[in-house]
């Protein structure tokens, strides 16, 4: 792969930013924060004063949960029976139970144990005032320095955050031992199986990459690639809206990572930012589409005290996704008109490119060129014909059909990722002794001569033949491609997350914040300030811990509580550069290319308003036309309604 020179990308970012005034770039960002701001004042009350007062109705469910939860509390339990029917995983805790009056119970009762001994356990009583503080400054310490890496020495995000994870287990140590705090379980908040499915997929995106000229990898990134750049963009990101819904976000992203920056190489784009957001973006708003399209909404459907299906889930997100990937396709579009646009005079001139046809002169170029470009390789006989699927192509496209299949059958995507690529790996090594040609180790001298070949020696000092040198391995070479930074800037982040959950500060931020709304969250005007609540606190304390801190706070939320959970929290990633994983991972890709634009600064003037956008009026719709109830139906909180 082709790099970038990192001093000519920077430079031409430089002119860029130079060429975008400040309101240009931080005006709609501005205006956006305040419209929600002045929107949630005008619904709530600048002191949330119209907020309105509890119902009967909500009466009755606080009535039917504390009876509920005292109920379960005074029934016997064997904890070593239970950590044996459950295990560690929360699909162990079986549904089924609820059947009847006594499954129900009995269900209740494991989930609580479920919640309060694999969840979250509420430790913020523990710290004195001064350990539980002074735990929060470090975290926002760490927070700014992984925010903004490049203010601050070059040590780069994964040496931040296994810095400040280490910081943190210290600290906690010294705090237990001066009773300022309780114990850090650190090996607890290391959450395994995304390091787990993060490997696998950088395995297997290896070798998609590396097997041959012309295998899957390069047919993907054919088939995203034009001589156009606005619609280079959008087939971007129409591929990452659905494959994040059938799949998952990380693991699209981290596939096609590698395809967008190739693409972004092989065009030498000025300014990559467009087409890396347009996958970053649309891969956290597609995943909302589905349960299995991000890590949160796996959790919460495993948390949430009501079935909720497949199709039920989807249904109900159908129109907010399909409004959020509107919003940010036009926004994309509006925002980088000049990138995506060249030569065109302005909005009105962009529709008629787009639906009309239209076309600048800088494009018919661009275009002329691209094409010129594809007849010049397909010309040049030392290029080989790779237009054709080879046997190892076809090979790959097996491997990753039957990873498609044992994800969507319900196996461990971790033990499934990791398990293509290692299936990619033999087939790779295979194919490099057997058929691939053999490297040529002679030496030549100035003249062209053939230089003797050098003896090699064993440590006995007896001479080693040829053809008995050791192979060179895959550990020497493909394994090495692995970037076991990303997996130490994630181990970082668990750590410091885990350790600032621990002092109760975001759940006393959601409940002081929450005001009124607390027990009445997506009832009327209170929905909007409950999202942005939600999008905060998954920006600051990342969204998973909160779904988990809700479970804990809210165990008998309605289905339709956790859906505006899900949306908001999984939208609430590409409101910064910190809100999602997909962010950081693209960002990992293009550095390793020289391309460092994809920066927090950088992200932030787009990322602000097409986020809020997009949450409200998903949000909206969400409210507006949803098939899931809004009660309980395991509580038996519908049949006090009737």
């Amino acid at each position: 792969m082709t790099v970038y020179d990192e001093e000519d990308m920077v430079a031409a970012v430089e002119v860029s930013q130079k060429n975008t005034s400040s309101l240009r770039k931080w005006g709609p960002a501005i205006f956006a924060a305040v419209g929600v701001l002045a929107l949630n004042a005008a619904l709530l009350g600048p002191t949330g004063n119209k907020i309105p007062a509890l119902t009967e109705r909500h009466l009755a469910f606080q009535k039917l949960a504390n009876e509920r939860t005292a109920a379960v509390l005074e029934m016997e339990f064997d904890e070593e029976n239970d950590r044996k029917v459950m295990g560690r995983k929360l699909k162990k805790l079986d549904r089924s139970l609820a059947r009847e009056d006594d499954g129900v119970m009995e269900y209740t009762r494991r989930r609580h144990r479920m919640l309060g001994d694999y969840t979250h356990v509420d430790v913020s009583g523990d710290f004195s005032t001064f350990g539980k503080w002074s735990t929060t400054v470090i975290y926002f310490a760490y927070w700014v320095f992984l925010m903004f890496p490049n203010w601050f020495l070059p040590i780069g995000r994964p040496g931040i955050a296994l810095g400040g994870g280490l910081t943190m287990v210290v600290y906690r140590f010294i705090l237990l031992s001066t009773g300022h705090g309780p114990v850090f379980d650190a090996e607890k908040v290391i959450i395994m199986e995304p390091l787990f499915l993060l490997f696998g997929l950088m395995l297997t995106t290896i070798y998609l990459e590396k097997m041959e000229r012309g295998g899957l990898f390069d047919k993907l990134r054919d088939s995203l690639d034009d001589g156009c750049r606005w619609k280079r963009s959008a087939k971007i990101m129409i591929m990452s809206t659905l494959g994040s819904a059938a799949v998952m976000n990380d693991s699209i992203v981290l596939i096609f990572s590698a395809v967008v920056v190739d693409l972004n190489v092989r065009h030498k784009v000025d300014n990559s930012m467009p087409y890396m957001l347009s996958l970053a973006t649309t891969a956290n708003i597609g995943s909302a589409l589905t349960l299995t399209g991000n890590p949160q909404n796996i959790l919460i459907v495993s948390l949430a005290y009501d079935d909720i299906g497949w199709v039920e889930f989807a249904t109900n997100m159908l129109l907010p996704v399909l409004s959020a990937s509107i919003i940010n396709s036009c926004m994309m579009f509006v925002y980088y008109s000049a990138e995506l646009f060249p030569g065109s005079s302005g909005h009105f001139e962009n529709l008629g490119i787009m639906f009309a046809g239209k076309k600048t002169p800088e494009m018919i170029a661009e275009e002329n060129a691209y094409l010129a470009k594809l007849a010049a390789v397909k010309d040049d006989s030392q290029f080989e014909d790779t237009s054709g699927w080879t046997i190892w192509s076809k090979l790959q496209i097996v491997v990753c059909l039957l990873f498609l299949i044992c994800f969507a059958s319900g196996l461990d995507v971790c033990v499934t990722s990791i398990t293509a690529g290692a299936v990619l790996m033999v087939i790779a090594a295979y194919k490099r002794q057997h058929y691939d040609p053999k490297p040529d180790n002679i030496e030549y001298d100035a003249d062209g001569n053939p230089l003797p070949a050098k003896k090699v020696y064993d440590t006995n000092g007896n001479e080693i033949e040829p053809e008995e040198e050791e192979l060179v391995t895959e550990s020497e070479t493909t394994l090495t491609e692995v970037d076991y930074g990303l997996l130490m800037l994630f181990i970082g982040q668990f750590l410091l997350i885990g350790s600032f959950d621990d002092t109760g500060v975001p759940q006393s931020f959601f409940n002081a914040s929450m005001g009124g709304c607390a027990d009445q969250m997506v009832e009327g005007a209170c929905v909007y300030w409950f999202v942005m609540i939600i999008t905060i606190l998954s920006n600051i304390a990342s969204n998973v811990p909160v779904c988990q801190m809700l479970a804990a706070t809210f165990p008998y939320a309605s289905p339709y509580e956790w859906l505006q959970v899900s949306f908001s929290a999984t939208i609430a990633g590409n409101l910064t550069m910190l809100g999602s994983a997909a962010n950081m991972i693209v960002a990992f890709q293009a550095a390793k290319v020289g391309d460092r634009t994809f920066t927090s600064e950088r992200h932030a003037p787009f990322g602000i308003p097409s986020t809020l956008l997009c949450l409200y009026a998903g949000t909206f719709l969400l409210a507006t036309v949803h098939f899931s109830p809004e009660c309980s139906v395991r509580l038996g909180e519908c049949d006090a309604e009737q």
